[in-house]
């Protein structure tokens, strides 16, 4: 006699990851990608660059007001080299 029930490789999340897999390669799903790739390297650039490993600033306000600042860094960074580079030449033809 057995004491527990077998494993199952269904999980409570088996539904969810079905609706996920038919999704795969429609537009939505590729534009969903796209922006998320590019969200993932903001991330790993502020986590990287930026220090922001850990949260300095307590509770959720000071979560949001962080990461408010190291996004207005970021984008001030963006900034600064597009405002530094000459504009491009134009073409004689």
């Amino acid at each position: 006699m057995r004491c527990c029930v077998l494993y199952s490789d269904k999980s409570i999340n088996e539904a969810a990851r079905d609706q996920v897999r038919s999704l795969n390669g429609s537009d939505v799903y590729n534009r969903s990608a796209r922006d998320r790739k590019k969200i993932e390297r903001l991330f790993g650039e502020a986590k990287r660059n930026m220090a922001m490993t850990r949260l300095r600033l307590r509770g959720l306000c000071g979560a949001k007001d962080e990461f408010l600042l190291t996004a207005t860094v970021q984008n001030l960074k963006r900034l600064a080299k597009l405002v530094s580079k000459p504009p491009p030449k134009p073409m004689m033809a």
